[in-house]
């Protein structure tokens, strides 16, 4: 079993995946393009490495969360990236979203190394992810995934091998796209309730013990309630996340036709918001089409697990 961990990405997501590791017992190695993400983890003992060569050449294994498919392939595989670093026999483990082909992809360069990958994207919210509680969906062969199972299970639960690499990747875009489809209509449903004279708190709870319910209503339509938007996830992160499902349909041969709707409204909302704006704020479309904003009290600023 590897002890020896390094972990390149420390944005949201990452920090809190990276203190789940750390405070598990695990020797961590940190790296991040801006140095000032990774303070907090070094007060709790973790160690910073100047490059992810340098990360790479410490560790028998280094987790890497990063935010597009080109910025994973450049520390893996770019000057001073990982790959002039890392031993023969260690591990990458890509939990990134990526789509099915590059994770395929970059796993094979890796493995001209002689480097094993496995991929481990998740899913259920940063806040899930603060508190280990964030499922994680494993791609690749059993046996490198048992050899790290005890690191991804101080990472989050429960823990899904889903098959050989590209699996996870799959299924995670598939989750996302869901996830997406469900909060642009609970913002149209909370819209009706607002246009029709209901009192939104209410409304939020009759909606989450009704058929209606989703996850996504549960935890993001509180954000939107609140006024925060605050689910710690971009529109940049969601616009991405919903071009691998359009690809997926492509090459699939599958209609998305909610999906294709979504995407072309989450675009809107990052051109009207900016790429940095949270996610959740796709609802603000809809308000403000409306000059209607969707506020009740009692709801919180940011999720807690």
């Amino acid at each position: 079993m590897a002890r020896r961990y390094g972990f390149i990405g420390l944005g949201n997501l990452g920090r809190a995946l990276a203190g789940s590791l750390r405070r598990a017992g695990f020797e961590l190695y940190v790296h991040d393009a801006d140095p000032g993400a990774a303070k907090a983890l070094i007060a709790e003992g973790a160690i910073w490495s100047e490059s992810p060569r340098a990360l790479g050449s410490s560790v028998e294994a280094v987790v890497t969360c990063l935010p597009s498919p080109a910025i994973s392939e450049r520390v893996l595989n770019g000057a001073d990236g990982l790959l002039l670093g890392l031993k023969p026999g260690s591990t990458w483990i890509e939990m990134s979203t990526n789509d099915s082909d590059t994770i395929q992809r970059l796993a094979a360069i890796a493995a001209d190394r002689g480097v094993f990958t496995l991929e481990a994207p998740v899913t259920g919210g940063v806040h899930k992810a603060a508190a280990g509680e964030i499922a994680v969906i494993v791609g690749g062969e059993a046996s490198v995934f048992e050899r790290h199972r005890p690191a991804l299970e101080a990472m989050g639960r429960p823990i899904f091998h889903v098959g050989p690499l590209g699996s996870a990747s799959v299924i995670k875009v598939i989750t996302n796209m869901l996830a997406f489809v469900h909060l642009v209509a609970a913002g149209e449903a909370l819209m009706l309730a607002r246009r029709g004279g209901l009192d939104l708190a209410q409304a939020y709870h009759v909606i989450k013990a009704s058929s209606g319910n989703s996850f996504v209503h549960e935890t993001e339509s509180q954000l939107v309630l609140n006024g925060s938007y605050n689910i710690n996830f971009t529109m940049d992160l969601a616009c991405k996340d919903l071009g691998f499902a359009m690809k997926l349909g492509r090459d699939f041969g599958v209609p998305l036709d909610l999906a294709a709707i979504t995407a072309q409204t989450f675009i809107r909302a990052r051109e009207a918001y900016g790429g940095g704006a949270w996610s959740t704020q796709v609802v603000k479309l809809l308000e403000d089409a409306l000059h209607t904003d969707l506020r009740a009290p009692g709801f919180p600023a940011e999720l807690k697990a």
